[in-house]
């Protein structure tokens, strides 16, 4: 059946070449391993924007602040962003989406960084709206974030084709672009956000159908970039058989396995061993919550040493307000700020938040692959 499929495929798209729709082989996934330098970063979202909605529309698309953001990066040794799109985005306006994505590129490579592209989302609020974005919630944690795609596009099978094309079309306009590192089909596919009632548990089934289609329509415009989608739950990751069927396409589906760790630096070591199985490059696409034991201090070394690739959540402080802990949806930091910044590396003015963490990104992201120096001798 997967053989005949295949082959239509290939016969459909003969531009795309037979192969079209086949998953990386380890050997392949290694090679393009190999070829990158050690990869640091952040998931981006400019400071100015509260999600990726406001970030990418074209009244509030800020282009001399991410110029102005990748210079810092590129300063402290950053060499990858994870940015996030939207299905919405593409609806309202593909033409002027795929040029801003360019712009962006344009950006981002003049400062040596290369971004993974997120393509769906299951966090946070799961009915988005186009157009102007509601103000943060004082105090809060990641307060305007939307899932992509909504609770009404994933519900009515009628807008199926409508996700089809978008993967398709924004995948095949940049396939063969080597600015773009790698592309994130789906994050957190199966996050609950119970801080919206109507985040119905209904999703996780229309994620189960869609997830594996996902993968399917980003390889069918065969990309010269690799397909992931991350495990985060708290799991035993190196059993299939015990595994939701969501994490089970995740893990036998991507080209590079991604994943996302926010515990102790000996939690994280566990969760590179568990991985380490499926013998593909590993990358640690969301860590760094200080307050729950993950810091750069701790957890970056480790992942520099086992040759993981690290993006922490967040970069420079701003409308997100992920510097404040997850809890600030139970109790909001309105009164006094938290002890500890959460997430986010830079104040808005480009400052450190410590500027000790400034000083490891940079001597590990130059310091030879696998190898880590001595940051007890360093200020």
């Amino acid at each position: 059946m997967k053989k005949a499929f295949l082959l239509s495929l290939a016969l459909m798209l003969p531009a795309m070449g037979a192969h079209a729709a086949e998953r990386w082989t380890p050997q392949k996934a290694k090679a393009w391993y190999a070829q990158q330098k050690w990869l640091v970063g952040g998931n981006y979202i400019p400071s100015t924007a509260i999600n990726q909605l406001e970030m990418w529309q074209a009244d509030t698309f800020d282009a001399p602040r991410i110029e102005q953001e990748f210079t810092w990066a590129q300063g402290m040794g950053l060499t990858t962003m994870r940015v996030f799109l939207h299905d919405l985005l593409w609806q309202q306006d593909a033409p002027g989406f795929k040029r801003r994505i360019g712009q962006f590129l344009t950006i981002a490579a003049r400062h040596g960084i290369k971004p993974v592209f997120v393509l769906f989302d299951s966090c946070w609020d799961p009915h988005p709206k186009l157009g102007p974005q509601h103000p943060p919630i004082p105090g809060v944690h990641n307060s305007g974030w939307v899932q992509g795609p909504g609770a009404d596009a994933m519900a009515d099978p009628k807008q199926t084709p409508r996700l089809e094309a978008y993967v398709k079309d924004i995948v095949g306009n940049f396939a063969n672009d080597d600015r773009i590192l790698a592309w994130d089909v789906w994050n957190e596919p199966d996050n609950f956000a119970g801080q919206y009632p109507d985040d119905t548990k209904a999703k996780i089934a229309h994620v189960t159908e869609l997830l594996p289609k996902v993968f399917d329509w980003a390889r069918s415009a065969n990309p010269s970039q690799p397909l992931t989608s991350g495990v985060w739950h708290d799991a035993n990751w190196n059993k299939l058989d015990g595994l939701n069927p969501i994490e089970k396409t995740q893990l036998t589906q991507s080209d590079v396995i991604s994943f996302h760790d926010y515990n102790w630096p000996e939690r994280f070591a566990e969760r590179v061993k568990e991985l380490q199985v499926y013998g593909r490059p590993l990358l640690c696409t969301e860590y760094m919550a200080r307050g729950n034991g993950s810091t750069i201090d701790t957890v970056l070394p480790l992942g520099k040493k086992l040759d993981v690739a690290m993006i922490n959540w967040g970069f420079v402080d701003g409308r997100t307000q992920t510097r404040l802990p997850w809890d600030s949806w139970q109790k909001p930091y309105t009164q006094t700020p938290p002890t500890i910044w959460f997430h986010e590396i830079l104040h808005t003015d480009g400052t450190p938040y410590r500027a000790r963490e400034v000083a490891i990104i940079k001597a590990l992201s130059a310091a030879p692959r696998g190898q880590v120096p001595d940051l007890a001798l360093m200020p």
